[in-house]
């Protein structure tokens, strides 16, 4: 399977991201990552897109999501530098929105 480049709907550019997998599990310098990208208010009927304010915690600047159907294992090598943090209450909602993803129920 060829992933680079990116095709279709995939989700390109450098943009931030949330950290899902745990600091815990792997030995390959990976992480599970899900894209943040600009809110729009038709997101807010989608299930697996998760808000998150802009606040001094996240440190982003405008409204936006994080688009949970985009998870993606990527090198650790991709990641430029931390901005900010995901409040505890907006990570549930994104490990809910990964469960609607998966079928978990």
């Amino acid at each position: 399977m060829n992933l680079s480049p990116t095709v279709g709907a995939e989700i390109t550019k450098t943009r931030p991201c949330v950290i899902i997998s745990s600091n815990e599990i792997g030995i390959l310098p990976l992480k599970v990552i899900a894209p943040i990208t600009d809110y729009k208010p038709r997101y807010d009927s989608v299930p697996w897109m998760v808000e998150l304010p802009p606040d001094g915690l996240s440190n982003l600047s405008k409204r936006s999501v994080v688009d949970l159907f985009q998870l993606r294992s990527v090198s650790q090598m991709r990641l430029i530098r931390n901005i900010g943090k995901v409040a505890d209450v907006e990570f549930q909602k994104i490990l809910d929105a990964i469960k609607i993803v998966f079928g978990i129920y």
